[in-house]
């Protein structure tokens, strides 16, 4: 079998909706990645892009012919909510090994700001009911008795951690400028994080235990990677970094979306006879700290293995992008490890759909 390996990452600076970015379209923002991770390929099968709200039509195709792409370069727009940045880079993945193909840039795009969408699609039927998201992070929250307490201290470790990281500049690297923007728009300006903490309100429920500081905002951004066939990537000068070894994607009923990370990772680990001790990172999208507490408590992960640099918490969540955003954060932090063996990405999203992925530190 082929093996599919990530050889480059990059994603955009992160910008609050109607912010840095909010007049730059989905392609506009795509397309400089695609441009970049796609210099110098000889040959690129196809691009495969999550996108979420719009506006519409085949938003990889657009992204690859306003990159300048060669003509050749088909396009494919995925929509798994929020989970669709993964899932490209998954199937991309699937594809390589299955022999479809040696060379694909995956990931997504969002732009909140210019987004034709007025109101959410619906997650699941009237039957079972179809909460909001943040609604959805109370149940999370009920089910596991994840205390508010404990969904502040973990937001304001993920603060401390990303803000601390920014100013080492251990972002730069993964961050392609856009326009000259060259840093995520919440970390413009220092916040008095633990004093927001204690004076945030519920936002979704009375006497709740979600907030606006223990929950992420609405975004816009981009991130992909190239995956290519490891010999190929060889054969052309490329470093494999992150080697695909596994992938899992699991259900649960749709009032609980954050913690569907939870048995898609179970089942990869158990399928692969690991455990755990054998994953050196983990990455589950931040979009609200009772999914992480929720997740890392079931699962049993230490925090100094998980969302070591932050994550949407802070920097910000832009849908369909963020899954890329996190294979982008290993792909980065996996180099500055000696010794490391295995790193996991894993996102939950509306419906209830958990996606994970099982790298190899190559």
């Amino acid at each position: 079998m082929s093996k599919a390996v990530i050889v480059k990452a990059k994603r955009t600076p992160i910008g609050k909706k109607n912010g840095q970015f909010q007049k730059l379209m989905p392609e506009k923002l795509a397309a400089p990645i695609l441009q970049t991770l796609g210099e110098g390929m000889e040959e690129i099968n196809d691009v495969i892009l999550g996108n979420v709200v719009g506006p519409g039509g085949n938003m990889a195709r657009l992204s690859v012919l306003e990159a300048g792409l060669p003509l050749s370069v088909p396009g494919l727009t995925i929509d798994r909510q929020c989970s669709a940045g993964l899932e490209a880079i998954r199937l991309a993945c699937n594809l390589i090994q299955g022999g479809a193909g040696t060379c694909f840039l995956a990931g997504g795009v969002e732009s909140t700001s210019t987004s034709l969408q007025q109101t959410r699609p619906r997650f699941s039927p009237d039957t079972l009911g179809d909460p909001d998201m943040g609604v959805a992070a109370e149940n999370v929250a009920e089910k596991y008795g994840v205390t508010r307490e404990k969904q502040d201290a973990y937001a304001i470790k993920s603060y401390l951690l990303t803000q601390e990281a920014h100013e080492q500049g251990l972002f730069s690297e993964e961050i392609l400028p856009i326009q000259s923007i060259d840093i995520d728009e919440e970390l413009v300006k220092k916040r008095p994080i633990e004093r927001l903490a204690k004076r945030a309100k519920p936002v979704f429920k009375e006497n709740g235990t979600v907030t606006a500081v223990n929950s992420c905002g609405i975004h816009d951004g981009a991130a992909a990677v190239l995956v290519m066939e490891e010999k190929q990537a060889i054969a052309e000068g490329l470093q494999p970094v992150l080697r695909f070894v596994d992938s899992e994607v699991a259900g649960i009923h749709p009032h609980f979306p954050g913690a569907a990370p939870i048995p898609a990772i179970r089942q990869l680990l158990e399928r692969n006879g690991l455990t755990v001790n054998d994953i050196d990172l983990f990455e589950i999208n931040e979009a609200f700290a009772s999914k992480i507490v929720a997740c890392a408590e079931e699962l049993s992960i230490p925090y100094e293995k998980l969302n070591v640099r932050g994550g949407a918490l802070t920097i910000g969540h832009p849908y369909s992008a963020s899954g890329a955003v996190l294979v982008t954060r290993l792909f980065y932090e996996v180099q500055r490890r000696k010794g490391a063996k295995y790193a996991v990405a894993a996102i939950g999203s509306g419906g209830g759909i958990g996606v994970a992925v099982l790298f190899e530190i190559v």
